[in-house]
């Protein structure tokens, strides 16, 4: 037995709190429907200390909100992923629509994603469609959130689309944060070797040379040693204009990743690394079918459907291979044929949708594909992170040892007799 705190309102608006002794939120979640109130926020009551209550009582809410023009001014999508997961809960429980945007706006931590929610309400006071409403800010619903809800108004299954479209975000965060924290590691450690090579180079390789310059009395130096020495002394001394080309360097490859043949070079590259490609490769398959599956198990057309995957796919090499799965399909054709011939996708894939098809049940499996290769991009992960550890502790080994040894060369000039010991292992 757990205990759950939570959060709702009644028929009359008063929001109320308290907590309940059951087994899970599923049970926690019926119990607040029997008493007859609207529950917005449920979590375990350790989850509830660690953190701000989500409503408050509307005379609590006094306090003014603003934001500074250069602050904020976009919503996250772990932000607009629990506002869909509330919402959903919300219309879900049988609040009606319209009280269920007030309600989530007065709670709404984030000044940006606060009052579009109140335009989304005026717009529907109005006589708008939510999906209308949704459609007048691109910047903050994508295509797919916009069309789903279309699809769901349709289909009078607007709480079944919210709780898909929730499923589905959370899914694509989860899957974002597994990667990003696996490639946290690895630049971390790069931006710290790259500030202690920097300060090597500049601190302390040039009081070495101080160093050999007084004791070789005018001996030439190993050509090793020298090749380190100027490196550092351009480091040193040509700090501004080493970093200017460093800036311009990144700058034409921004400038070049916003041209169609610069993004298309750089997406093909990134399928075909040898480490972070099948990383990369399995993304995107797991995206393409999930955000397909989700698509047509709510009812939008397949083409349509398909129109959107393409917008929402980030990569040009994958969006030009959904541009012909949408013309085979437009033609009559199947989806699998485009599929297996394109390169991109696997075998095993094109087969399961070639099944999905044959089936009927194409939504389905291609929900299926996506847990698989979920699955396969954890596992990837993992193989990346244990992978990347080894070549990183090499090359800073390669890089801080040729250093050391740099500097160890001229110590054999400069110590009597160290460049004339015997060589015992000649013959």
């Amino acid at each position: 037995m757990s205990s759950y705190c939570y959060e709702a309102v009644d028929s009359g608006g008063l929001e109320l709190q308290g907590t309940l002794d059951v087994p899970d939120q599923s049970e926690a979640l019926r119990r607040i429907k029997e008493m007859g109130l609207f529950p917005v926020k449920i979590a375990a009551l350790g989850q509830a200390r660690r953190s701000q209550p989500a409503v408050r009582h509307r005379s609590l809410s006094l306090k003014r909100e603003f934001a500074l023009p250069f602050l904020g001014g976009r919503v996250k999508p772990a932000a607009l992923a629990a506002f869909t997961r509330q919402l959903a809960t919300l219309v879900e429980a049988g609040m009606p629509l319209l009280r269920g945007l007030r309600l989530l706006q007065e709670q709404e931590g984030n000044v940006t994603l606060k009052r579009i929610i109140g335009e989304l309400a005026e717009s529907i006071e109005g006589g708008s469609s939510l999906s209308e409403a949704l459609g007048a800010h691109p910047r903050v619903f994508s295509r797919l959130y916009t069309n789903m809800t279309k699809a769901g108004e349709l289909s009078g299954a607007l709480e079944v689309t919210f709780r898909r479209l929730a499923e589905f975000m959370e899914k694509a965060q989860k899957i974002k944060g597994k990667v990003k924290a696996a490639l946290f590691y690895p630049t971390t450690v790069l931006i710290i070797a790259f500030i202690i090579l920097w300060a090597m180079m500049v601190f302390i390789v040039p009081r070495f040379q101080q160093v050999f310059e007084g004791l070789l009395n005018g001996a030439r130096m190993p050509k090793f040693t020298l090749f380190v020495l100027g490196i550092s002394e351009a480091v040193k001394n040509h700090f501004m204009a080493t970093g200017m080309v460093g800036l311009a360097i990144i700058a034409a490859f921004l400038s070049g990743l916003r041209t169609r043949w610069g993004r298309r070079v750089f997406d093909r590259v990134k399928l075909a690394m040898p480490i972070l490609g099948p990383v990369f490769r399995k993304l995107v398959v797991a995206r393409f079918a999930r955000t397909l599956g989700t698509l047509l198990n709510n009812g939008v057309p397949i083409l349509q459907a398909l129109t959107i995957v393409k917008e929402t796919t980030g990569n040009v090499i994958v969006a030009r291979v959904i541009s012909t799965v949408h013309e085979s399909v437009k033609e009559g054709e199947t989806i699998t044929v485009p599929l297996r011939a394109s390169g991109v996708f696997p075998a095993m894939v094109a087969g399961l949708v070639d099944v999905g098809e044959q089936t009927g049940a194409l939504p389905d499996m291609l929900m299926k594909i996506a847990d698989v290769y979920d699955d396969e991009v954890d596992n990837a992960v993992a193989a990346m992170t244990s992978l990347l550890e080894p070549i990183m502790i090499l090359f800073l080994a390669v890089v801080v040892g040729s250093i050391v040894i740099a500097m160890f060369l001229p110590l054999v000039r400069i110590i009597p007799g160290f460049d004339s010991i015997p060589d015992h292992s000649a013959p």
